[in-house]
This record gives structure tokens, sequence and C-alpha cells, in this order.
């Protein structure tokens, strides 16, 4: 029956009258609303103001990882640069030994010699600065052969050095730090046959 009362009478009952409680709740529920709109409104803000920080962020971020990927690949360009620079007075110390021994001079002897002080100045200028960068020989001779650092040209019979280890070497080896930057030419010996 209370669908005919709705249908029938569109005036509420007594009871169902506004009171002044009613306009309190009312205006409570208007507020509280209000309150929470307005929170969903910061809430927006925030969320919003973060998304700009993050935005802000991986952009930065972007722009760190170009730069250090342009550093790196100038670091790789020109990463013989130091060792370059120093060969240069390897160099000139060479063109002064060909200078000498070019030299107008009638002595022979004296301008061969000059020309081998030359070289061996020029060698020792070279090997230092190897050794300023790590680079340092690997002694072979007499030592067990190892095919990590040598590299066997033939095999020669020997009274004085024992079989598997070094006879001669035909060209030096070295390290750079700790790699192998070239192995060892050598004779190894096969020992008393």
């Amino acid at each position: 029956m209370p669908e005919e009362r709705n249908n029938q009478n569109l005036e509420p009952d007594e009871g169902e009258m506004d009171t002044p409680d009613t306009n309190e709740n009312s205006a409570d529920f208007l507020d509280e609303a209000e309150q929470v709109e307005m929170d969903i409104e910061g809430l927006r803000q925030e969320a919003d103001d973060k998304r700009d920080q993050l935005l802000r962020l991986a952009a930065e971020f972007e722009n760190y990882k170009k730069r250090m990927e342009r550093e790196r690949d100038t670091i790789l360009k020109y990463a013989g640069e130091n060792i370059l620079r120093e060969l240069l007075s390897t160099l000139d110390n060479l063109d002064r030994a060909l200078e000498q021994g070019t030299a107008d001079t009638a002595d022979l002897e004296k301008k061969f010699e000059g020309l081998l002080e030359g070289v061996d100045l020029t060698r020792k200028g070279l090997v230092s600065t190897l050794e300023k960068f790590d680079v340092t020989p690997i002694e072979s001779a007499g030592q067990e052969f190892d095919p990590n650092e040598h590299e066997a040209l033939t095999m020669e019979p020997s009274e004085e050095v024992p079989a598997n280890h070094v006879l001669q070497e035909f060209v030096k080896g070295y390290r750079y730090k700790d790699r192998l930057l070239r192995a060892a030419k050598v004779v190894v010996s096969k020992g008393n046959e």
C-alpha cells in the first residue's frame, strides 16, 4: 500500500516534514560534500604536481644519459692521446739520432758512435714511456715455456737449458697491466738429446 500513498498523495506525512534538525543535517552533509570535493581537488593538484616532478626527473635523467654517452665517446675517441704525446719525444730523439748519423764529419767512427748513442737514448726513453703506461716486458730466456705467454717458433736441443724451457727469445713479449699485450716468440729447448 505504500505505493498507493506515493501515487495519490505527493505531500509528505507529518513525520516527514522538514524540521530544523533535518536542515542542519542537510547543511552538515553539504559542508562535508564540499570538504570532500575540496580534498579531491587538492589530491588532484598534488597528483599533477607529482606527475610534473616525475616528468622533469625523467627528462633530467635522459639528458644525463646523453651527456654521459657523449663524454664516454669523447674519452674513447681520444683514449690514446697521452701515450701518443709521450711518443712524440721518442720521434724527436730518433730525428736527432739520424741527424747525428748524417752529419758532415770526416770521422765515420764518430758518426757511428753518435748514431748508436742516439738510438740507445731513444730506446731508453721509449722503455720509460711504456713503463709509465704500465707496459712491462716478459722475461722469457731460461724460463719454463708457458703457452699463455710464449709462442714457440721451433725446438732445438740444448745441453745447458732443460727441456721445455725457453732457449732463445726472437721477439720480446709484453704485458699491459695484467693482460698479455704480445706473446714472446721463442725457441724452446728439447733438452739434451
